[in-house]
């Protein structure tokens, strides 16, 4: 069993970079990520927001119910911004923008975007033509629902690479990233970033990071 690799350690939480195809939780027998870390670090940890399990990337675990008191409030107020990755091979119906909706369930587990704004999924996004029927995606969520990024490239006819459930095309893994976290706690800025090195088009991940000199935070959110 490999170590999932740890980002940053502080004295209240610690980041750590999620494997794509590892479950949040445990499942069927198998350790999930946060019974990972707490057996490499010999600790107990609290987790406040989770990934989907085809999903890889940044993670915050507070280290006390305290601090994760602290984060919950952050994370139901917007206070953390997020930026994830991915890739489609299909071409979007606009290359930036806006997409607002409210999800209703779909088949199979799945969600769709509807017309409705009464409790809208709300994303911004970039995209950058990479390589012939390629395209990069820089995705920030202003919202926090359920495969809310997976549906919003879906309803862009654009889904994410290898996300089989919303129609994208079968790869190696699915090509959803977190990429960067930005957020203040007791009075100190964080931003933290993890580069993807899973994949066998992973290397398309740094040519996207390229576009915006690896600082997405100058981009116009």
């Amino acid at each position: 069993m490999s170590e999932v690799g740890i980002i940053a350690s502080e004295d209240d939480f610690v980041v750590v970079n999620k494997p794509e195809g590892l479950n949040f939780h445990c499942e069927d027998g198998q350790l999930g990520l946060v019974a990972r870390v707490e057996r490499q670090l010999g600790m107990a940890l609290y987790p406040v927001h989770r990934l989907d399990k085809v999903t890889s990337g940044l993670v915050i675990l507070p280290t006390s119910s305290e601090a994760a008191a602290v984060f919950t409030q952050a994370f139901t107020h917007r206070m953390v911004d997020k930026i994830y990755l991915a890739l489609a091979v299909d071409k979007p119906k606009k290359k930036q923008g806006w997409l607002k909706g409210d999800m209703a369930k779909a088949r199979r587990g799945a969600y769709k975007l509807v017309k409705t704004t009464q409790n809208p999924a709300i994303t911004r996004f970039y995209s950058y033509s990479l390589a012939p029927n390629l395209r990069g995606f820089v995705l920030k969520p202003f919202s926090g629902k359920t495969h809310q990024l997976r549906v919003a490239m879906k309803a862009l006819s654009a889904p994410i690479l290898g996300d089989t459930l919303y129609g994208g095309s079968e790869s190696d893994r699915t090509y959803l990233h977190a990429y960067a976290l930005q957020f203040q706690y007791k009075g100190c800025d964080y931003q933290f970033y993890a580069h993807e090195t899973s994949g066998q088009l992973v290397q398309h991940f740094d040519a996207l990071c390229a576009q915006f000199d690896n600082q997405p935070w100058q981009l116009d959110w």
